[in-house]
């Protein structure tokens, strides 16, 4: 779900980071997921390109550059998958795993923010496309 309204971006924007997942990415079952190195508290905000959700816990960080790195947040968060957006707010260029997101939702025209949930640690991973059984 993507919204593409620019008063309520322009809004939320000014209260925090706003991220809306591109284009419901979650296809991981098309995809062998591997992990790379080990995971890492912090990633830098600047270098975030877009995020995809792929479910109520978890979330991918698509890096300029490139890298994907996921965040398995260690909790559900209620509405994160189906609402596939969320804020947060930090007061560096870091955004780290104990830092918290909000998951935000659009009803009646107005950006509402449900439930707060807490990040887990960045893994960087390599998305490998699954071979086509031969028929």
């Amino acid at each position: 779900m993507r919204f593409q309204t620019p008063l309520i971006l322009a809004s939320a924007l000014a209260a925090g980071s706003v991220a809306f997942a591109a284009d419901r990415a979650s296809d991981d079952d098309k995809y062998e997921i591997r992990d790379i190195g080990e995971p890492e508290n912090c990633i830098t905000r600047s270098s975030i390109r877009s995020t995809d959700v792929i479910d109520d816990q978890t979330i991918d960080f698509k890096m300029r550059g490139g890298d994907i790195y996921r965040n398995r947040l260690p909790n559900r968060c209620g509405g994160l998958g189906f609402e596939e957006a969320f804020s947060y707010k930090t007061s560096t260029n870091q955004l780290c795993s104990v830092d918290i997101i909000h998951v935000l939702s659009q009803t009646g025209g107005r950006l509402d923010t449900r439930s707060a949930c807490g990040l887990g640690k960045f893994q960087k991973i390599e998305k490998i496309p699954k071979e086509e059984s031969a028929d």
